[in-house]
């Protein structure tokens, strides 16, 4: 007997949201084209992957909550295997790991330990963004993580002109002006100072000093995201926003997915801000965990366990643990640049400055200007024809206005397959121009 329920893509909340079809896109290209060299995903390399160890992180961590409660390791451990407190279980090690890598003084009271940093952005947008009255400010192209979440809770998004210092802060002042306007409340502005994704690039501190002063002016949050910023390859490390915040008003996310292991999905929310009420004064951190006892009960505490026992075996600084990363991942970036050179400047098959490109000074992406246009079918018909797999920059942009850019990420890729990708992309450009 036919059923009179039918269900259609028109049905579902986020179905036009354009951001879910780039992830799902992606992981097709990557899925149909399994020997392809790719340069599109953003994820630390596997050999700093120390899963062996992990049980014995486990004891070390439990052994470290026996010394404070008196209860018995043995106990400690078979808790590890129930729900746990929905703020967390190693919120006072994150404390101290941002104290001595970063310079933020928070409390663990603070922090928020999350199912990696997306769930923190679920948490905020969530908790702190009326539909239909509060706009999420970026900066263009951004993460399309953070817009896809916007898209999906029906939360605006506006965006905010960069240059090479990062936002503008005449547009931001001019564009808070009209929104408030238009009868709406600027809430809070996204951004990644240090070595973002897409783009590579960070914030200078002049700009992040004036940034905390104008946002300060406007009654403007500042979401900090912050997954990149100990993965400097030279010059001095900047400050992090949340270090230079004297106001409280920046919302700092953090993630151990790039310096430990990603498929732990452990993340936090940092924030020290207080809620006025009526009443009583309430930690906005405490509001979050009650959003988060609904989405998710709490992080997996074995997932913590292991972090926590990660910190404890390297005094807490990750800035320790992560120093072979470095080493690595910068020599994988000098030889992306090397073979940049060598194909799109040396070889002569291109006309000066048609291909162009940046030099961060640590993260995980170069972005490369081209003298083409490269979306969606360019990417299949490079993985296709010449074995490559590139990022269109188009994808994070919320404006798409990036058609002849794309990202390169030099994290995850073997150090021989650098020359091969690169010569392979410079052909398919080279055909594409030719064709033109």
């Amino acid at each position: 007997m036919e059923s009179n329920f039918k269900l259609s893509l028109s049905d579902l909340s986020f179905s036009s949201t354009p951001e879910l079809k780039v992830m799902n896109f992606l992981n097709e290209v990557a899925g149909e084209f399994p020997a392809a060299i790719s340069f599109a995903s953003g994820r630390p390399l596997e050999a700093f992957f120390d899963v062996s160890k992990w049980f014995d992180q486990i004891e070390l961590f439990a052994n470290h909550i026996s010394s404070k409660s008196g209860l018995d390791p043995q106990v400690v451990t078979k808790q590890l295997g129930q729900y746990g407190r929905t703020k967390g279980i190693i919120n006072d090690l994150v404390s101290e790991s941002l104290r001595l890598d970063e310079k933020v003084t928070v409390t663990g009271d603070d922090i928020v330990i999350t199912n990696g940093a997306q769930e923190a952005m679920v948490l905020i947008l969530s908790g702190l963004f009326v539909k239909g009255v509060d706009v999420l400010l970026v900066t263009d192209p951004t993460y399309i993580g953070i817009t896809g979440l916007a898209s999906v809770f029906g939360i605006d998004i506006v965006v905010i002109e960069s240059d090479d210092e990062g936002p503008r802060l005449d547009c931001l002042q001019s564009k808070c002006k009209h929104i408030y306007e238009a009868g709406k409340v600027a809430k809070a502005l996204y951004v990644i100072p240090d070595f973002n994704n897409p783009m590579g690039h960070s914030m200078s501190l002049a700009r992040r000093e004036a940034l905390l002063s104008v946002a300060d002016g406007l009654s403007l949050m500042l979401i900090e995201d912050n997954p990149y910023g100990l993965f400097r390859f030279e010059n001095t490390a900047l400050p992090t926003l949340k270090s230079l915040d004297s106001k409280g008003i920046v919302i700092y996310i953090g993630t151990f997915s790039k310096t430990i292991c990603p498929g732990l999905r452990v993340g936090y929310i940092a924030t020290e801000l207080w809620l006025d009420d009526d009443n009583e004064k309430r930690r906005l951190s405490d509001e979050l965990t009650k959003i988060k006892s609904l989405i998710s009960v709490n992080t997996g505490q074995v997932a913590q366990a292991i972090v926590g026992g990660v910190l404890l075996e390297h005094n807490c600084s990750v800035k320790h643990l992560i120093a072979p990363n470095i080493i690595r991942y910068k020599k994988n970036r000098d030889l992306l640049l090397h073979y940049l050179e060598e194909e799109f400047i040396s070889s002569g098959r291109f006309k000066t400055g048609e291909v162009s490109w940046n030099i961060p000074e640590g993260g995980f992406f170069i972005v490369i200007k081209l003298p083409i246009s490269f979306n969606e079918s360019e990417t299949y018909e490079c993985a296709q024809d010449y074995n490559v797999i590139c990022m269109p920059l188009n994808f994070f942009s919320v404006n798409k206005q990036y058609d002849r850019y794309i990202r390169l990420s030099y994290s995850y890729i073997d150090e021989e397959e650098i020359a091969v990708g690169i010569r392979s992309l410079a052909d398919f450009i080279s055909k594409k121009l030719l064709a033109s």
